[in-house]
């Protein structure tokens, strides 16, 4: 063939190539993935764990550190001992009273009374996972606090907790009853218990809560104790009974020898022990220690000598600046610390109180 032809030849081929090539189509799917193949050979077996590789070691280990957490706790603290969390299991309590509802509400940051808070069924009382986020993490990070320590807002004043670590502390220790409704200058007591509810030691602090004219402002407790309430309470050792010691106060009381510093608690308990007095004989409070032993409201019938307890139906009906001395009453006694948190607020709250009810004629 001559060297013409063979050109021509490549020539016709290469060109059919193209051709073809331009013409062919979209490729198709993918086909299946095919079987998987077989398993490699097995590695070389580790070294065995030793109980040091655990993160549990961090919190688990030859020190007694829980042990002694428990013992104060459970022996000499009042939110380990009694009866108080099985009120967790109505839906009113339930953000307070109970560990399951108090932390997932904290969490959360919500107030006390908040509507999505419910009654816990088989509720338990406080324990280490209330405050401590226990488990969670399985290192050293689970001592951390429920809430993360953010600012606490009160439920029924306009202040915000704003004290470190004592933050989780003001989520329960706050006034927990709202404020009386005034009709006409008086004031229709529903309940025996009437007043601010137990431990509203947040807003004693805050120097707010009180009712009538009477004015505070933040105690230097608040402002100038690191962790305000866990700086007293617990201390650098965090004690978990959470009763104060005079020790600590030394480091800005140094001549305190009691709690009773420059005199306060005396002088708040004089005040206190007046009212109650006062009560009494203002027919407002039954005298009887064996009847009345926790100092309630009550109701009392001169026709026939006897006492009864304020309802919705029967209400305690009062003037309002009657009723303003009784609610700052409780508020000074259930802060429990007879002046200790704020004497300036506590005192100025009594003074307004003994001032109203030795005016006052029933």
């Amino acid at each position: 063939m001559s060297l013409k032809k063979v050109l021509s030849l490549v020539g016709f081929l290469l060109l059919a190539a193209v051709v073809l090539t331009a013409c062919a189509g979209q490729p198709g799917p993918e086909g299946p993935v095919g079987p998987a193949g077989p398993a490699g050979p097995a590695g070389a077996v580790g070294a065995p764990a030793s109980a040091t590789d655990l993160t549990c070691t961090e919190c688990h280990n030859d020190t007694t550190l829980i042990v002694s957490k428990q013992a104060q706790f459970k022996e000499l603290s009042v939110h380990g001992t009694g009866e108080a969390f099985e009120r967790g299991e109505g839906t009113d309590c339930a953000g307070c009273h109970g560990s399951e509802g108090a932390k997932a509400r904290i969490n959360a940051g919500l107030l006390p009374h908040d509507a999505s808070v419910e009654g816990v069924v088989n509720v338990s009382p406080f324990n280490c996972r209330t405050c401590h986020n226990i488990h969670t993490t399985y290192t050293g990070e689970d001592w951390a606090l429920t809430g993360a320590e953010q600012p606490t807002k009160m439920e029924f004043t306009d202040g915000t907790f704003d004290g470190g670590a004592g933050n989780l502390c003001a989520n329960c220790h706050q006034i927990r009853n709202a404020k009386p409704k005034v009709d006409g200058g008086n004031v229709a007591i529903a309940s025996s218990r009437f007043g601010t509810h137990y431990g509203v030691e947040s807003q004693m602090l805050l120097g707010e809560g009180g009712l009538g004219e009477t004015t505070g402002s933040p105690s230097v407790h608040y402002s100038s104790v690191q962790d305000t309430c866990v700086g007293c309470h617990m201390g650098e050792e965090f004690n978990h009974t959470y009763l104060p010691k005079v020790a600590r106060c030394q480091a800005c009381h140094a001549d305190a020898k009691d709690f009773d510093v420059n005199g306060v608690q005396t002088e708040v308990k004089a005040k206190l022990e007046e009212l109650h007095t006062l009560f009494v004989e203002k027919k407002l409070m039954n005298p009887d220690e064996v009847a009345n032993p926790s100092n309630l409201w009550g109701i009392y019938d001169a026709a026939t000598d006897k006492w009864s307890n304020p309802s919705a139906d029967a209400p305690l009906t009062v003037p309002e600046a009657v009723a303003n001395a009784m609610w700052n009453y409780k508020f000074v006694t259930y802060d429990q610390s007879n002046g200790a948190h704020n004497s300036a607020y506590a005192k100025a709250l009594l003074d307004a109180a003994l001032e109203t009810m030795k005016a006052y004629t029933p």
